[in-house]
Parts: structure tokens; C-alpha cells; sequence
């Protein structure tokens, strides 16, 4: 056996229950990642746990499947709380709950989240759930308002704590932990350990079981690898392509669960490419004889789950596609490594769907190497290749011998039925074909086979792929010439409003990189923030409605142009406007915008907005930058003097 060989304990041996168990066996996973082969047997146990790895590791297993195991049914009130920094994360782990949880009579698991309507949220909190997966703001307005209860709590999770407190939410944190029962389970996971997230662990958590997962990161440097951004109901289209338009010589193709390498090998045999699938369920002998005819080139696609791949060693396998992005780095290091071997060179290639792309970096932080964006064939490419395949067919076919016969046989036909010899040529190449057409039509609107604007939305998005030209300068982190805009909210000092809790609920309500959110304000009874200009009115409107300390922030332009605002400008030292120049906010709709210029005339006091300032919103309204980011620049924040110190608070 190669000493790659996987020696992770089975899920049958955790002692899961046993609809637990059976869901996993369905989904047709076969073995536990290391987090999960670690964290599972405490958490069964019932201690805390503190556990140390990155994004990609696997986690959410490592803290659903047990605490699955430990639900009681009769109950209909929240007795597992998931909080995740991000919406995208928490509808995430809602899902795996939900297919973890599939053998389960009547259990119910709810993703709570800014920018969902709050009467759907009530609904279904009103009929019980029995896990709760939630954004640390919304799930403080609903314990507020008494919508959540956790009197029967028995777990607390923190996923990605680290990234919580990179967006302010810390604070939240700890005022959610304080409103849980006191013998109630926690599970802490975070990629670092900064002092913040270790105070909070020596807190709260109780003799807590410390994990910690490292990760291999070594991949070769013969190996080229690139990703391609697609949804799953295109993937199976977009592969196609690849292995038509990619000179290849054998082909792995990896996929999640033991199903599915079934199902996908069906697939491509329909496609006439000559495919096998290998997993867990194969007996031995059969999995050597395909193994067998992969190496003597009887067959070209394997398609595999990590462990039936492990150990498998084939030098002319020039290619490994992931058609499913592994959950943890360290399967992403072993399934490329099956390239590459021996000095040869190899290419590796991930698909990546939208909603999976903190998967994609979790790998390049891992892996410190990053994946390039790939070029997807385009149809006039994979069309004259086609055409080059169809004209080399006729070569050879004329270089054999056997066709006097034929030749004269055409010759008779053409005599009777006076009929040109190119043209039943032609007959003859259309019955060959069959019904699928030769050539492909142009899909320039099929999202598997329109990489330019693809690849340029994804460059926008990911740092260090951007084009360096004075456009796209704007959305450095470390450039000043982002326009900014101020905008007034109606929470301030006497509802008991921090500046975290603002940059929080500004960042997922919005969909904004905490680090773009700039100088606050925090007055008596609300506060001023700087905005990149040209928010567009969907995401204002919801951040309208959204909630901050109980209160709605009914957000609208200050007037005042932020990039002219610094705390060191002239007038008042607190940079405060006068308390009457302030209006409340409008409550019967949403507020005009005030225009900044009057007769045509530019305000003398805000410069011209240059071509290399233009809006860093994308046309759909969605932030060009949110996502994950280099280290976060803590917010400029500057508190107006406190006249009424020592005043009781306002109820």
C-alpha cells in the first residue's frame, strides 16, 4: 500500500446516531477529513471545544454531525445556535444541516440573516426549529424582540470566529453568549487564535478540548493549476469542452460522494468518451483491473472520490479535474498530486461555483500558490477543432486499404441517379454524423462558455488579479482615492450603539468588505459614516430597514462630501455640524438625495470626480469588493464629546 493510504477512523466508529449515520452513508461519504476524525468524539461527549483550522477543513461536519446525534426530537425550540459572520455562510451550513439531517422526522433548520424579511424569519421560528444558523446581528434584533428564545439551548457554535471579529462583531458575540443557559455546549472554530477570540475562549468555553488542524501544503511545481467559475447546473457542459478542447493523454476526475461517480460516468459514456468510475463501493479486484487498463490505455477518464484515488500512481495521467471542490486543502494537495509525477509535468483544474469561493481561497492561503483563472475554449476554437478531427478521419480512411469496392458502388449510384460525387459525399458524412450536429452554435449567453466577462467580473473581484490601469486603482486597499460619501443613521450614543456594531451590520447587510466602510461618527442620537459613493438604491433601501441596537438605521446622505471631511479640518474640534442643522429622519419614505450643486455650478468645496474615481459598484448593484480581503484597516472612528455624561440613559 502507498503510504498515502488513508488511516482516518470510519464514521461507523464515532458512534453517531444511527439517522445520522445513514445520511452520511446516503450522501456516500466514505471517511472523516482530520477535523472532523478529532473534533467528532468530544463533541459527542459533550465538551467544549476549541478548534484551530482554515476555512476548507471541513468544520461543518466536524460540529453538525454530532451534535445531531444529540438532538432531542420532542422538542420543537432552538437547541443548537450557529453563528457565522457572513449570509452566505450561514444559508452554507443551514443546507449541510439539512442534508446531514435528512433521515430526521420533523426537523427543521432556519438560516436568520439582514436583508431577509423579518414576518418570514417569525413564521418560522413561530412553527419551532430545531437549529438556528444566523448572522450575529439579526440574531441579536430577534432576542431582542423575543422571536428567539434559548432557554433550551444545548449548543453554541462560533464559526470562523476570527472573521466575526474582523468585521466588528465581537462585541455581539459576547452579548449573544450571555443570553444562552449556562450548561450549554460550545464550539469555537476559528483559522487564527488573535487575543480577542483566546479571551473570549477562556470566558466562556469550559475545559475546553483544543484542536488544532495543519494542513500539508505542498503541491508541485510541475503542476499548472487553473479554476473556472461555474454553477453546477453548467458544470457537466463546461467539461465536456474541456476534455475536447484539452490535449490529454488520462484524465481524474474527482467528485464528492461514491453516486455520483456513477452518475457522471454514465454521462460521459453518452458522450462517447471512454470513462470508468472508481469509489469505496468496487470490489478490489474489480478497481485493479480498471486500474489496470488505465495505465495500458485501454480507458482515458477516471472518475473518483479521494479515497478509492488514494495511493494510485499512473504516470500518464496529464490531467486532474475537480469537478467538486474538495471541503479541505489538505484532499485538494492529494487529489493534484495524481499529476505531475516522477518531474512530469501536469494541470490541475478546479471548478468553483459562485457561492464556493471562499473555498478557492481558503486552497491559496493554504497552498501560498495562487490558481489562475483558465481560458474556456471558445466555440470557433472547439468548431475547427471539430473540422481538423472530421478532415483527419477522411485522410486516414483514404490511407487504407478496402475501398475499391466502395469506390464503385458510388460510381454505379452516381451513373443511375445523376447525382454530383461531392454531394453524396455529403450524404454520406451526415449519416456518419448522425443526429448530433458536427459543429457548435455560439451560447454567448450560456454561463458555461462565456469566459471574458466571467474572467473580468472575477478579476474585479479577487485581489491581485486586477488590470493595473488607473480604472481599477480606485479599489486598492491601500489607495485614498476611493469616493466616499457621508451618509447620517439613526442609532447613536443613547441607544448604546458602538462603532463595531455599525461597521457589522454595514458589512452584511450590504454585502461590503468591512475595510471600506471609513470614518464614523457617533453623536447623541445618531452617527455619521463614510460610504463609497454611489451606493446603489437596493442596498440603501435595505439598510434602511435593517437594525442596529434595537433601532432602524433609516440611513440617508448627510450632504457632506467625505472625501472634504477630516477630523483635522477647520471649525469645531469634534468636526460636528451644529445640532440644528441636523434634521431626524424622514419616517414616511425614504429620503430625497440632497444635490451638492445649485445653479450648475460645482460646490467649491468638493473636487470634481476624476475618471479614476468611478463607481465601485458592479451594474446589478452588488459591491465590486466584498468578499475576503487583505487585513482589514480598523475604521477611522471619532466620538463627538459626551455633554451628557453622568445623565441617567434614556429608557
Amino acid at each position: 500500500m502507498s503510504p498515502e493510504t488513508n488511516t482516518l477512523p470510519a464514521f461507523t466508529e464515532f458512534g453517531l446516531a444511527a439517522p445520522v449515520l445513514q445520511a452520511v452513508q446516503d450522501l456516500g461519504y466514505e471517511t472523516p477529513s482530520a477535523i472532523q476524525a478529532e473534533t467528532i468524539p468530544y463533541l459527542l461527549e459533550g465538551r467544549d471545544v476549541l478548534g484551530q483550522a482554515q476555512t476548507g477543513t471541513g468544520k461543518t461536519a466536524a460540529f453538525a454531525l454530532p451534535l445531531l446525534s444529540r438532538l432531542d426530537m420532542s422538542k420543537t425550540g432552538p437547541q443548537i445556535l450557529v453563528l457565522a459572520p457572513t449570509r452566505e455562510l450561514a444559508i452554507q451550513v443551514a443546507e449541510a444541516f439539512q442534508k446531514y439531517a435528512g433521515k430526521l422526522p420533523g426537523f427543521h433548520v432556519m438560516p436568520i440573516y439582514g436583508g431577509q424579511d423579518y414576518r418570514t424569519q417569525f413564521r418560522q421560528l413561530e412553527r419551532g426549529v430545531q437549529v438556528v444558523v444566523g448572522t450575529p446581528g439579526r440574531v441579536m434584533d430577534h432576542l431582542r424582540r423575543g422571536s428567539l428564545k434559548l432557554d433550551g439551548l444545548q449548543a453554541l457554535v462560533l464559526d470562523e470566529a476570527d472573521e466575526m471579529l474582523r468585521m466588528g462583531f465581537i462585541e455581539d458575540i459576547e452579548w449573544i453568549m450571555e443570553q444562552t443557559p449556562p450548561n450549554r455546549q460550545i464550539a469555537l472554530f476559528s483559522a487564527t487564535m488573535p487575543p480577542a477570540i483566546h479571551r473570549i475562549a477562556q470566558s466562556y468555553l469550559t475545559d475546553p478540548a483544543e484542536v488544532k488542524i495543519k494542513v500539508k501544503t505542498t503541491t508541485a511545481d510541475t503542476i499548472r493549476q487553473r479554476y473556472w467559475l461555474v454553477s453546477g447546473l453548467h458544470k457537466l457542459d463546461a467539461l465536456t469542452r474541456i476534455l475536447e478542447a484539452e490535449p490529454f493523454e488520462a484524465v481524474i476526475i474527482f467528485v464528492r460522494t461514491k453516486n455520483e461517480t456513477v452518475e457522471l460516468a454514465d454521462k460521459l459514456q453518452a458522450r462517447g468518451y471512454s470513462a470508468v468510475a472508481l469509489n469505496g463501493d468496487i470490489p478490489q479486484n474489480v478497481r485493479e483491473r480498471t486500474i489496470d487498463q488505465l495505465k495500458k490505455s485501454k480507458i482515458d477518464i477516471l472518475i473518483a472520490t479521494d479515497v478509492a484515488a488514494r495511493g494510485l500512481d499512473v504516470e500518464r495521467i496529464s490531467h486532474v479535474i475537480n469537478y467538486d471542490i474538495p471541503t479541505d486543502t489538505e484532499s485538494y494537495v492529494h487529489r493534484i498530486g495524481r499529476t505531475g509525477r516522477a518531474g512530469r509535468s501536469g494541470d490541475a483544474i478546479l471548478f468553483v461555483s459562485p457561492r464556493e469561493r471562499h473555498l478557492l481561497r481558503a486552497i491559496e492561503r493554504a497552498t501560498r500558490k495562487p490558481i489562475d483563472l483558465m481560458e474556456l475554449p471558445s466555440t470557433e476554437v472547439i468548431n475547427n477543432l471539430r473540422i481538423a478531427q472530421f478532415n483527419q478521419r477522411i485522410t486516414d480512411t483514404l490511407a487504407e486499404e478496402g475501398l475499391d469496392f466502395f469506390s464503385q458502388l458510388l460510381e454505379s449510384y452516381e451513373r443511375e441517379h445523376n447525382v454530383p460525387a461531392i454531394e453524396i459525399a455529403a450524404a454520406l458524412a451526415k449519416l456518419l454524423q448522425g443526429d448530433a450536429p458536427l459543429l457548435l452554435e455560439e451560447r454567448k449567453n450560456h454561463a458555461a462558455f462565456n469566459p471574458n466577462a466571467d474572467r473580468e467580473r472575477e478579476q474585479e473581484r479577487r485581489p491581485g488579479k486586477r488590470k493595473s490601469n488607473a480604472a481599477n486603482s480606485a479599489f486598492s486597499s491601500d489607495d485614498d482615492t476611493i469616493p466616499m460619501e457621508r451618509f447620517r443613521i439613526a442609532v447613536g450614543r443613547t441607544h448604546g450603539v458602538k462603532p463595531g456594531n455599525i461597521v457589522g451590520a454595514i458589512a452584511n447587510e450590504a454585502g461590503l468588505d468591512s475595510r471600506y466602510i471609513g470614518y464614523i461618527e457617533i453623536q447623541d442620537d445618531c452617527s455619521l459614516v463614510d460610504l463609497p459613493a454611489g451606493m446603489p438604491k437596493d442596498i440603501l433601501h435595505e439598510l434602511r430597514t435593517a437594525r442596529v441596537a434595537g433601532q432602524m438605521l433609516n440611513i440617508e446622505p448627510a450632504g457632506e462630501a467625505a472625501a472634504d471631511y477630516s477630523p483635522n479640518r477647520g471649525g469645531s474640534s469634534s468636526g460636528r455640524r451644529d445640532r440644528d442643522e441636523r434634521r431626524p429622519p424622514r419616517r414616511d419614505g425614504p429620503p430625497p438625495r440632497r444635490d451638492s450643486t445649485r445653479s450648475g455650478e460645482q460646490r467649491p468645496d468638493r473636487r470634481p470626480r476624476s475618471e479614476k474615481e468611478k463607481s465601485p459598484f458592479v451594474a446589478d448593484g452588488k459591491p465590486k469588493f466584498g468578499g475576503d480581503k487583505p487585513p482589514a484597516r480598523k475604521p477611522t472612528i471619532k466620538k463627538a464629546p459626551n455633554k451628557d455624561k453622568g445623565k441617567p440613559k434614556r429608557p
